[in-house]
């Protein structure tokens, strides 16, 4: 069986879980990238019911919102609902820029909590599909499965690597609820992503067209260098970057936090850099201590 004929498979029996177990059809996220692209055309050719959820971090493109929004207009014509998840935190909106003062750091590749409030909060107790694949990090090829069952507890966590894992009884059986994931694409490859994309001649958001092979917040510390390129491009994004790293510096000050740190400026410096301005605290080096 071909790799899309397979995801198209794994997304019929997550379908069929979903309207089991959550009385709901399966929630496909999707973040305005290719991947998402990808699986909600695959979610048409199954002929599954499904909806489809973007969760707005107020950190994207502007190409990208509005690629999202063309998106939903042109699912919504074929009767797919579409909904945009607005980010909360302690019961307010938030967004990156009132995140990181509250947070009292900045986000980096160890502490990702603006992940977990920007992106990750929709699809509570839903089953959701995503773009996820294994191709994308050694670290997604050694935690993340075609099939998974979040739990707050690590160990008690279900994950199915292949399509045919003798974990598979389990996973289907467990009737507790919580988010489930389905990652129907997860062995594709970068070339097949584009490859079917290009065949089937599916709508991608612009800014791959500008040369950018990622589309996710601007200024991501998982991004690498590519953020001075997203910064060139979208400076209006580094200055408000640079104001809540200001205001940051002013909450740590009145909560008594050790920072030696001027100005946003010398913030932005540092974490652009990935390295530490003699004489300052290093940010890596701690845990986020939920503020």
């Amino acid at each position: 069986m071909d790799k899309e004929k397979t995801a198209i498979e794994r997304l019929k029996a997550a379908s069929e879980m979903s309207l089991a177990y959550y009385k709901q059809p399966l929630l496909v996220t999707d973040s305005g990238g290719k991947d998402s692209s990808v699986c909600k055309e695959l979610a048409l050719r199954a002929g599954i019911p499904f909806e489809v959820q973007h969760n707005h971090t107020t950190a994207d493109a502007p190409q990208t919102v509005y690629f999202v929004r063309d998106e939903f207009k042109r699912l919504e014509e074929k009767g797919v609902s579409c909904t945009v998840e607005m980010p909360f935190y302690k019961g307010q909106r938030v967004t990156m820029w009132s995140l990181i003062p509250q947070k009292s750091m900045p986000p980096t590749r160890l502490v990702r909590y603006c992940c977990a409030v920007l992106k990750e909060q929709g699809g509570k107790d839903r089953f959701i599909t995503t773009g996820v694949r294994w191709a994308e990090s050694s670290n997604r090829k050694n935690s993340r499965g075609i099939f998974e069952k979040n739990h707050d507890k690590p160990e008690r966590r279900i994950i199915l690597n292949n399509d045919n894992d003798d974990k598979r009884q389990l996973f289907e059986s467990c009737r507790l609820q919580g988010k489930r994931t389905c990652n129907p694409i997860i062995d594709w490859t970068d070339a097949e992503v584009w490859d079917f994309l290009n065949d089937a001649k599916v709508p991608v958001n612009p800014l791959y067209r500008c040369g950018f092979d990622r589309v996710g917040c601007v200024g991501c510390p998982l991004a690498g260098d590519s953020r001075h390129v997203e910064f060139a491009n979208f400076p209006t994004y580094r200055d408000a970057y640079i104001r809540a790293f200001d205001k940051m510096i002013e909450l740590r000050r009145l909560r008594r936090l050790e920072t030696d740190w001027k100005t946003g400026e010398e913030v932005f410096h540092w974490w652009m850099d990935d390295g530490v301005i003699p004489g300052q605290m290093s940010f890596e080096e701690m845990e986020d201590d939920g503020q």
